[in-house]
């Protein structure tokens, strides 16, 4: 029987199902590998399939140490299923396909197909080439062949959107290797960016989030060192348009026209994220980090005297090689001076083929572990204070989909605040969907959530939630659902370590 037969398939149509690992440039990307298959007639595997579509696509990160490890235990895990199903393919791409290349098939020699982050437009072709030629295609292009946003897209949310900006990185930290991975930065023109954004408010969507490997070094690839702060102002523009935000920023970009564009453009929305790294400045140039803590601070105080109410967010790593103690403390001084709403805090490890799994000084397990755990405390107690300065205040809200685990049995819904803080509220007698926006009064913080627990003040109903109440009612008569949206707004949950590697700059 072959696998078009099966259960699986639908209508007669072959399944697929894409798994994705790392960063929001991946999640991106894997909004385009979906579309790319749907505009191929393949169709969404049921939730739960766990490998058993017709086509299962690894979308693979590498900036973490067992990041291989990971992807070749769950290729070992398909493949007595792909040997017991003719006509299952399995594709391997993303930056670990870019990086191991053709090892991912002398490893896992029932792999179909392997491409890199820069022909993610070869997949559909590559897939029917091993069909018919039965053997692996390797196809790795060293140079990006189409710009991703040209590309079909599933999007998964009807109201919220990623619109990259920008691929590639031009900087050079010694931790990092998505340079080498998805090569020198590559701008879209800014015309091309806009039409796609009007596009999406025409269809619903009312956020979006600017997204690059490190987006507000936006305008270097076309000359124009203001091209970001122009963009945000354009983008304050579109009408429908509500909220905007971008991440992730690079200290050494962000200058003071990004700042006051920020501050005088209504729909960009009271937030930043800008990775911090370390408070060392002996360890900020081991990273090859082009600011020190004091250009750092400097920034987060303009920002705060600009935009007072902002909420800003980082990322930290633990245990560069060569730090010290001393070096740690300054890191704990950063914190407590830049009051971070909220930290991404990682623990170092060795991402191999950058300068720094190379270097002296990695620091023992332990010593990471226990600094690792201050941090933590220290940035738990700052998260709670700072949300405490939220009760009391009446906030607009971004109702939500899927971002309160515990909404159905405390009878309540979640949305974003403008700062992108995740506030539970109490759920209204009239019904509110996902994009709608609601305004309350916050009542309760936590270190990671708000709460407000009277009775919502008003309820807006917005195109946005008719997108998603439209987009609901396709999916329910066509299980394909469409091509709208985005899986997750503002900054990535910290829950899986490999999420704060190569977008997050």
């Amino acid at each position: 029987m072959s696998s078009i037969d099966r259960s699986q398939s639908v209508g007669g149509t072959r399944t697929y199902e894409v798994r994705t690992y790392g960063c929001q440039m991946n999640v991106h990307d894997s909004e385009r590998l979906s579309g790319l298959l749907e505009d191929a007639g393949y169709v969404r595997a049921p939730e739960g399939s766990d490998g058993d579509a017709d086509v299962v696509v690894f979308n693979t990160c590498a900036v973490r140490e067992n990041a291989d490890n990971k992807l070749y235990g769950n290729l070992g895990h398909l493949a007595p299923k792909k040997a017991s199903r003719p006509g299952m393919q399995i594709a391997v791409g993303g930056c670990l396909a870019q990086k191991d290349r053709d090892t991912i098939v002398k490893r896992a020699p029932w792999v179909d197909v392997v491409f890199g982050t820069h022909n993610i437009g070869k997949l559909p072709v590559l897939l029917e080439r091993a069909r018919v030629q039965e053997e692996a295609q390797v196809e790795i292009a060293e140079s990006l062949e189409a710009f991703p946003s040209t590309l079909p897209t599933r999007r998964e949310s009807a109201y919220a959107a990623w619109v990259s900006i920008s691929v590639g990185c031009n900087n050079t930290c010694t931790f990092c290797i998505v340079p080498a991975l998805r090569g020198k930065e590559k701008d879209r023109r800014p015309g091309d960016i806009l039409a796609e954004i009007e596009a999406l408010v025409g269809e619903g969507v009312s956020e979006i989030t600017l997204l690059g490997q490190n987006v507000n070094a936006y305008g270097s690839d076309i000359g124009d060192r203001e091209a970001f702060s122009k963009l945000l102002r354009a983008c304050g523009k579109i009408d429908g348009l509500e909220r905007v935000r971008f991440t992730s920023p690079h200290p050494r970009d962000f200058t003071d026209d990004v700042i006051a564009a920020m501050a005088e453009t209504p729909n960009v929305m009271p937030q930043l994220h800008m990775p911090l790294q370390s408070g060392s400045d002996p360890v900020l140039k081991a990273m090859r980090r082009s600011y020190r803590q004091e250009r750092f601070l400097g920034i987060i105080e303009k920002v705060r005297a600009a935009i007072p109410h902002a909420a800003i967010s980082t990322d930290i790593i633990v245990g560069f090689p060569g730090e010290t103690e001393e070096d740690f403390q300054q890191t704990l001084h950063v914190v407590r001076e830049a009051r971070f709403a909220q930290a991404f805090t990682f623990q170092y490890s060795k991402r191999p083929g950058t300068p720094a799994a190379e270097m002296d000084g990695q620091i023992p397990k332990n010593v990471v572990q226990e600094r690792y755990e201050r941090l933590v405390a220290l940035q738990e107690e700052i998260s709670w204070e700072e949300n405490k300065k939220q009760v009391g205040r009446t906030l607009e809200l971004m109702v939500a989909e899927g971002e309160g685990r515990k909404d159905d049995t405390t009878h309540r819904l979640s949305g974003r605040a403008p700062d992108n803080r995740l506030v539970h509220f109490t759920k209204p007698e009239q019904e509110v969907r996902p994009g709608d926006v609601v305004t309350v009064e916050i009542t309760y913080a936590a270190p990671h959530h708000l709460l407000a627990e009277g009775a919502v003040l008003d309820v807006r109903r917005t195109r946005a939630g008719d997108a998603w109440e439209k987009r609901n009612t396709e999916k329910a008569a066509q299980p394909a659902g469409v091509m709208l949206g985005l899986p997750k707004v503002g900054v990535p949950e910290p829950l899986p370590a490999v999420t704060g590697g190569c977008a997050v700059d």
